[in-house]
């Protein structure tokens, strides 16, 4: 079950969609919608598959409006206050769910510029997702060394954030040392997906499902090998 949530931020309220896993171990993952001046908005449809495909494979998962989007007060801030929406966004998805096995965050074009940013910023973050990450448009040289495993996706045909700056990109990140990003092209998929949405959701659900198997294996418990004493008789 989805429900619309309200939450304090540094410019005011922000507003959300939520879905709480049951188990309180589930692993969480928060979505940034794209630029709040081009439309951008937490129902944009990139963003809505991504929410959902985290949820089908059971977290918890918050998507949220940057300042002065719907309901969310605030003015735009040039990614300095979204990034501290993220934050918020963040802390509040952390505080419903201390036991939470692991931490994601992800994010569409200019979302996935600021969930790469608070990925810097945030050490238990395990896994990202950076959908169209808008490397002809932003500097990303702050991923120096990108400190997390993650995904970048990126449709062959987007004429918004060229399939070159981004491919670049990974293989800047590729190139550090422990790296662990993967690149994962959509053929004939332009910048909003159109028609390739199924493909989107899959290239998703196959990076995170045998991640999220491993983080979530019990941990071994260390057998006593002395042998056991038996009672006394009588």
């Amino acid at each position: 079950m989805v429900k619309e949530i309200i939450f304090n931020g540094q410019a005011g309220k922000i507003e959300g969609k939520y879905h709480q896993n049951p188990d309180p171990q589930a692993p969480i993952a928060l979505i940034l919608h794209p630029h709040p001046l081009h439309g951008g908005t937490m129902n944009n449809k990139v963003v809505y598959n991504m929410f959902y495909t985290f949820v089908k494979n059971n977290f918890s998962v918050l998507r949220f409006n940057f300042r002065g989007v719907g309901k969310s007060t605030g003015i735009f801030d040039n990614g300095v206050g979204e990034l501290m929406d993220a934050a918020a966004a963040m802390d509040w998805l952390q505080t419903q769910n201390p036991e939470a096995s692991s931490y994601w965050i992800s994010g569409f074009s200019f979302g996935a510029w600021i969930a790469l940013q608070l990925l810097m910023r945030r050490p238990e973050v395990n896994g990202f997702i950076a959908v169209s990450p808008p490397a002809n448009s932003y500097d990303f040289n702050f991923l120096s060394p990108c400190p997390a495993q993650g995904l970048i996706i990126q449709g062959t045909k987007d004429t918004v954030v060229s399939e070159e700056a981004v491919y670049n990109l990974y293989e800047k990140l590729e190139k550090q040392r422990d790296s662990n990003v993967e690149y994962v092209p959509v053929n004939n998929a332009d910048h909003f997906f159109a028609g390739e949405l199924d493909k989107l959701n899959e290239a998703i659900e196959n990076y995170i499902k045998p991640r999220i198997a491993v983080m979530q294996r019990p941990r071994k418990v260390k057998r006593d090998r002395r042998r056991r004493q038996l009672p006394d008789a009588g």
